[in-house]
């Protein structure tokens, strides 16, 4: 399955600009697993000096931008597996703002941030292994527009590059 197997019926527009970071033949199961491999180390080269860095007022620091990160997997692969079970439920949208102060990711270690990244990348990796192309084609319905479950996917791998792109332009 390719990013170039993807329809724009299948997603928002909003999302486009992660579709769009990706080569259009990425093998999604591949691209998994080499994301995972490419956001470990890119978060473990950063300087200590750099973690809590905001390029500006309300901005979020390094450590925040992994955690949102990893919050917005979460969601993605609960997105992901409900559609792909073909789940017809409107799936609600959530305000990623709110998520960052809760969860204390300032405070957490880096190393443990990376593991709990490393933990759910490779629960999602399971999950898509599990999983006949057939159902990630399934379209449903999360924050009132089209998502199918294989774009939720897509769009996570496009999401990390997005981030990490942020970084290097504005905090390294």
């Amino acid at each position: 399955m390719k990013t170039s197997s993807l329809s724009q019926k299948e997603f928002d527009p909003y999302y486009k600009i992660y579709i769009n970071k990706l080569a259009p033949e990425l093998d999604l199961r591949k691209g998994y697993a080499e994301g995972k491999k490419n956001v470990i180390q890119f978060f473990s080269n950063i300087p200590e000096d750099k973690l809590l860095y905001k390029y500006d007022e309300g901005k979020w620091s390094i450590k925040e931008i992994l955690q949102h990160l990893i919050d917005t997997e979460r969601i993605f692969m609960y997105r992901c597996f409900r559609i792909a079970r073909n789940d017809k439920t409107a799936l609600t949208g959530f305000d990623q703002d709110i998520y960052i102060e809760p969860s204390g990711a300032d405070h957490k270690p880096l190393q443990a941030l990376i593991e709990e990244y490393s933990i759910l990348r490779d629960a999602f990796i399971s999950f898509l292994n599990s999983v006949p192309d057939s159902q990630l084609e399934y379209v449903g319905n999360a924050n009132g527009g089209a998502l199918s479950a294989r774009s939720a996917a897509f769009i996570m791998l496009g999401h990390e590059i997005w981030h990490m792109d942020i970084i290097k332009e504005r905090y390294l």
